[in-house]
């Protein structure tokens, strides 16, 4: 039986889960008939003090991002029952943007991304973004292993 999902997120971290997790995206969104937002966040924290371009920087990210899951975007934006698939990049710190400027205005009633498998010392250090998003979502979250 379907949850019933309108919106879903879809959080792309670049890493070689990336394809797996949105061809899952995919097909939560087809068969929930669901808009579809991917989004990426450009880790900006250690680069805040020099005179980068951040509007730039998220487009070539963005790109990137597409060029990245080209078939897979493909494939979405020609199912019939996808209503609307759209890429979006921001730049800053991860859990703040992904929270602030890409989740939350989007409103999903699902947020699917994937797990990076950190060793338990590089974990202690940088946390987990899905572990982030479970703690701190209000909607269902589906981490693809």
């Amino acid at each position: 039986m379907s949850a019933g999902y309108q919106r879903i997120f879809c959080a792309l971290d670049g890493s070689s889960a990336q394809s797996a997790v949105a061809r899952k995206a995919v097909a939560m969104a087809s068969d929930n008939k669901a808009a579809l937002r991917f989004g990426h966040v450009v880790d900006a924290v250690p680069s805040e003090a020099s005179a980068i371009n951040f509007q730039d920087l998220c487009e070539q990210a963005r790109h990137e991002a597409e060029r990245q899951i080209a078939d897979i975007l493909e494939e979405a934006k020609a199912d019939e029952n996808i209503p609307s698939v759209e890429v979006v990049v921001e730049a800053g710190s991860i859990n703040d943007t992904l929270d602030n400027l890409l989740i939350a205005p989007f409103d999903p009633d699902l947020v699917i991304c994937g797990a990076r498998g950190l060793s338990s010392i590089k974990y202690a250090f940088v946390g987990s973004v899905s572990t982030h998003l479970i703690r701190t979502q209000e909607c269902d979250v589906l981490v693809v292993k």
